[in-house]
């Protein structure tokens, strides 16, 4: 029974990720077009208003992503365990604190976020008009965001993936209609852009709102307040509350450094960077969030052996899927952005490739955060990891001010996500005995960076014997493909590789 049990949460996981990679494959797709066509439209300094404006109203969000997880994490807690009537006060008393953030960004942002962009930011003459408009536009869109984060929060815990998958497809058409409006419209484009962009964002709110208060009970409010329920909620998010702030702080705060030392040119550059970093990212944060409702279950039933076996699996075949994506990029980063942008701003090439490392780093301690977060102790990791994250900025600070040059702060960053990778697994370990620091270094570790070092000095070949284009970009994936899969497979445990040849053998077979 234990089996069949296993066997169907697997190939729940299996669904869910497949449902979250069709949203991203449509997201991504999307995504390259309509960025390729904004820039162009936009041009380079607006493009880089546009980003490290949003930013600012971005860094504010720490607050809420701190709730976000101390939300996500209880509802899917108290449905592990069945109680429909704790589930139900857990989100009513969750969504009143959110509500109670929205208000405090609101305030913040309006009066030390709106200094800040007046006397500090470096804006291009004649469009601070412009930045005001995306200012205010981001914070509608940020306080709409925090006040859905529980309902987000209620479908991940339901395990209910296909409809990010189905609202999707009407996202991606209205972010198309943008583009096109963006194209024919008078008006100032920059500030064309910022609305339409927030209409978006409401309308998508909407959908998933009404789509969990006809699904989920528990999300219809009631005006709870009892202490049970808010005091937790606040304790944990408390505690996360530093790292967030840190994480905001490492991402916006070097965005606002760039634009300081290097103007709106450079955060054009990180803006297309992150671009890329984010829709490589999100296919390993698809498998991450399929996985994480039966990470946080099996805790809270008890079934230490199933949440292991889950972290290890995960955190080594998340980096391979990353891998697999990201070493060909990673190589031939040039030919790939001269295809998608008529545009490649200055910087943009090596900033990608940064962020790409850190992207593998990060996906690894993200799900032993997971699994930090299950446990409800996350005093040691938010001051751990906040701490590696929040010297990012001042060191990057002190060092531009003594002519280093801008890539500074991205090796900064790549450093502080490993060491804080290592800090989560160890942190888990002192809360788990059955968590073991060797076993992550012997099944995790030394495979992935064997079958990376391996794959990348093969891939390389083709950049010896042929100039840039079509031929060489396909040769280096093809190695790099073939290499990655050959490797993944060999470093395997004994009942893996029997699976996928048995699996091979089948489908051979049925043709």
């Amino acid at each position: 029974m234990e089996q069949e049990n296993q066997t169907s949460s697997n190939k729940r996981i299996a669904k869910n990720a497949l449902m979250l990679y069709i949203r991203m494959f449509l997201t991504m797709i999307v995504g390259l077009y309509t960025s390729r066509v904004v820039l162009a439209t936009l041009g380079v300094e607006d493009y880089g208003i546009y980003g490290v404006v949003g930013g600012v109203v971005a860094m504010m969000g720490f607050l809420n992503a701190s709730m976000s997880g101390a939300t996500s994490r209880f509802l899917t807690f108290e449905l592990g365990k069945g109680d429909k009537q704790r589930l139900a006060d857990t989100f009513s008393s969750a969504l009143i604190v959110h509500i109670g953030i929205a208000l405090v960004v609101f305030v913040l942002a309006e009066t030390v976020g709106l200094w800040f962009l007046c006397n500090k930011l470096v804006i291009p003459e004649g469009r601070m008009e412009a930045a005001h408009w995306v200012y205010q536009c981001s914070i509608l869109s940020a306080m709409l965001g925090i006040t859905q984060a529980p309902y987000n929060a209620s479908i991940i815990a339901h395990e209910k993936m296909d409809v990010y998958a189905y609202v999707e497809i009407l996202n991606v058409s209205l972010k198309l209609l943008i583009v096109y409006l963006l194209v024919i419209g008078n008006f100032d484009k920059l500030k064309l852009y910022a609305v339409l962009t927030l209409a978006v964002g409401v309308t998508i709110m909407l959908i998933y709102r009404i789509y969990c208060i006809r699904r989920f009970p528990e999300t219809h409010f009631r005006c709870v307040w009892k202490k049970e329920f808010i005091l937790p909620l606040l304790s944990f998010s408390g505690w996360d509350l530093y790292g967030n702030a840190s994480t905001i702080a490492r991402t916006q705060g070097v965005n606002v450094l760039v634009n300081m030392f290097f103007g709106t040119v450079a955060n054009a550059a990180v803006g297309v960077a992150s671009m890329v970093q984010g829709i490589l990212m999100q296919f390993s944060s698809n498998v991450s969030t399929a996985v994480r409702p039966q990470i946080i279950k099996s805790y809270s039933v008890g079934d230490i052996s199933r949440m292991n076996s889950l972290l290890l699996n995960s955190a080594k075949y998340l980096y391979i899927l990353l891998l697999l994506l990201s070493l060909p990029i990673l190589i031939e980063t040039h030919f790939v952005l001269q295809l998608w942008l008529e545009i490649i701003p200055e910087y943009t090439v090596w900033f990608t490739r940064f962020m790409l490392l850190f992207n593998f780093f990060a996906a690894m301690s993200f799900v032993y955060a997971i699994g930090i977060h299950a446990t409800g102790k996350i005093k040691r990791i938010s001051l751990i990891n906040g701490s590696l994250y929040l010297s990012v900025v001042p060191i990057t600070y002190v060092l531009y001010k003594f002519g280093f040059n801008i890539y500074t702060a991205f090796v900064f960053n790549v450093i502080a996500v490993f060491i804080g990778c290592l800090s989560n697994v160890y942190s888990l370990r002192l809360y788990i005995n059955e968590i073991k620091v060797r076993n992550f270094i012997i099944k995790v570790i030394l495979p992935v960076l064997a079958i990376s070092l391996i794959s990348l000095s093969i891939a390389l070949v083709p950049i010896r014997f042929y100039a840039e284009g079509w031929l060489r970009f396909l040769l280096v994936t093809a190695l790099s493909t073939t290499t990655i899969l050959l490797l993944t497979f060999l470093s395997a445990d004994k009942d893996t590789r029997q699976y996928v040849l048995l699996k091979i053998r089948k489908y051979a077979t049925s043709r």
